[in-house]
């Protein structure tokens, strides 16, 4: 089994039915996992930040960085491979609130509105999330089975 591991500010996908997406350190950054189940095309995204026009200039450079810019990308890749957004299976992961203990900045928090803003938007559903909290997660896309897993340090769940 392949282990494709999605970088922060980054994304990736696959066909690959022996391929396992990864990204690690999920902190406040938010981890969205797509999948289609006809095609069995899988993907993963690891933004940081909500919204590119805090540094266009990055943005252009690194797509994935930003929510408004790395989803849509994400989106395309799919689509790229035979994915329709009507059977697409969508995961969120992060979120936390890490290294902020008074909430001043908020990240996380901003990081998952920003989506689910976008989401609504373009009229896409969550399907399972695990957002929020104290807690850096691992998110886990099987791509030839579609399962999804979070870890923690506690523990490790199907989402």
């Amino acid at each position: 089994m392949a282990l494709l591991v999605v970088d922060i500010a980054d994304l990736a996908v696959s066909r690959d039915p022996d391929t396992t997406l990864v990204t690690y350190s999920l902190g406040s950054c938010i981890g969205v996992s797509i999948w289609d189940p006809v095609v069995r095309a899988g993907g993963m995204l690891h933004y940081m930040l909500p919204d590119s026009a805090l540094s266009p200039e990055k943005a252009g450079n690194a797509p994935g960085m930003f929510c408004d810019t790395g989803v849509p990308r994400l989106f395309r890749a799919i689509y790229e491979l035979g994915g329709i957004k009507s059977r697409l299976i969508v995961k969120v992961a992060g979120g936390s609130m890490l290294l902020d203990d008074r909430g001043t900045f908020n990240i996380g928090k901003r990081n998952y509105l920003a989506l689910r803003q976008l989401f609504w938007k373009n009229g896409v559903m969550i399907d399972g999330e695990d957002v929020g909290g104290s807690v850096s997660r691992t998110l886990r896309l099987h791509v030839g089975t579609g399962e999804v897993t979070v870890k923690t340090r506690d523990r490790e769940v199907p989402l």
